[in-house]
């Protein structure tokens, strides 16, 4: 099986731990929390916690780790100007969200950081219409670093698709896959994602489809409507035996090609020797070229990613093929192509209307309608 990210499974869970004498505690808001749990489990490997100045740094400088390992995003935790005073050296603090203790970090550093630098280096943008930029601008400028322990397991939704990577990697090695493929999605899994997932499913053993259940932007389906509609999907289209239902419990940063190649490294550490990268890989708006999150990963050798890259094209429903297809393989004027972006089902959803059945699986429909319209 496939190595994780840095050549070792990080795992910081430890329920035992003693924290009663600990007096100082920072509040985490749904993204650390987030952030915790995934350090925890292992599933950012190789981070022990959060980041110091020098990773922080590296990061947006040059995609890796001070030491030279590729990672495209900063994983780090603010906290406010007057509880810095408190943050020494060494000392150990609790870390809650909601009142409730999840973990401890031991302080290594705190930081000043310049938020505008971060939006640029990993947003591309400092527009505060960004979703994750705007995020961003409302937290503090200081960060504190350190190793965690993570003594809790958040209040997690969907228990039965809640794998560890240790988990999933036990799931790969029971099933008897050698090679297995990620998908990442927080939206509907629609026709043209069926086509890609299916086209991948032909040259490796397995699938993980494996959507974000973090905190997402405004707009965004919920989670709990979103597995329903992968459970109706994968029982009825996809054999059983090739595809494993799993969730992804970080938050979502809509951060393009940076966060592609972030998510492409997470699912290394999920046992995952290939991951797809589509169109638009975690974009937002316009602010990422059509292909960029793909373009990415030109900047670095196979080795640095160890995960092999599968990259599709935007894939829709021709009239005259009567079947999904791409750029690539379909000759046909564009008014024959029906293309639907997610932002416009959602729309249709929202209405009462019904995508075209081009466009995604009846059952799936049925199931998004009857939620949209009992939320």
């Amino acid at each position: 099986m496939i190595e994780p990210h840095g050549g070792t499974l990080i795992n910081r869970y430890r329920p035992e731990y003693d924290y009663s004498s600990i007096s100082i505690e920072v509040a985490l808001d749904a993204v650390s929390l987030s952030d915790l749990y995934c350090i925890g489990i292992g599933a950012f490997s190789p981070l022990l916690g959060f980041m110091g100045r020098e990773d922080y740094v590296s990061v947006l400088d040059s995609m890796t780790l001070k030491d030279g390992t590729v990672w495209s995003l900063p994983i780090v935790l603010p906290v406010s100007s007057e509880r810095r005073k408190e943050l020494t050296e060494g000392t150990k603090v609790k870390l809650a969200y909601d009142g409730q203790v999840y973990g401890v970090l031991e302080v290594e550093e705190t930081f000043e950081v310049d938020l505008d630098r971060e939006a640029i280096a990993v947003y591309k943008t400092n527009d505060q219409n960004h979703p994750g930029v705007s995020r961003l601008m409302k937290q503090s400028n200081v960060y504190v670093s350190g190793p965690i322990t993570l003594t809790k397991f958040p209040d997690l939704q969907f228990l039965d698709y809640q794998l560890t990577p240790s988990e999933v990697r036990s799931k790969i090695k029971e099933f008897g896959w050698n090679t297995v493929v990620g998908f990442q999605t927080r939206n509907p899994v629609h026709r043209a994602h069926e086509y890609i997932q299916k086209c991948a499913l032909e040259m490796v053993d397995g699938l993980l489809l494996h959507p974000l259940v973090g905190e997402t932007k405004q707009g965004d389906i919920p989670a709990d409507l979103r597995m329903k509609s992968y459970e109706v999907l994968l029982k009825k289209y996809y054999p059983n035996n090739r595809t494993l239902l799993s969730c992804f419990p970080a938050a979502m940063r809509y951060a393009g090609p940076k966060e592609a190649v972030f998510h492409a490294i997470v699912r290394k550490n999920y046992g995952c020797s290939h991951f797809i990268v589509g169109r638009d890989h975690a974009g937002v708006g316009d602010y990422y070229g059509t292909y960029e999150a793909q373009e990415i990963f030109s900047n670095f050798s196979k080795e640095d990613i160890g995960i092999q890259l599968l990259f599709f094209e935007h894939a829709f429903y021709c009239k005259t093929c009567s079947a999904i297809a791409t750029y690539k393989t379909c000759p046909h004027d564009d008014h024959e192509k029906l293309i639907l972006s997610g932002t416009k089902v959602r729309e249709m959803l929202r209405k009462g209307i019904t995508p075209p059945a081009e466009f995604s699986r009846r059952e799936v429909i049925e199931v998004l309608i009857k939620g949209m319209k009992d939320s």
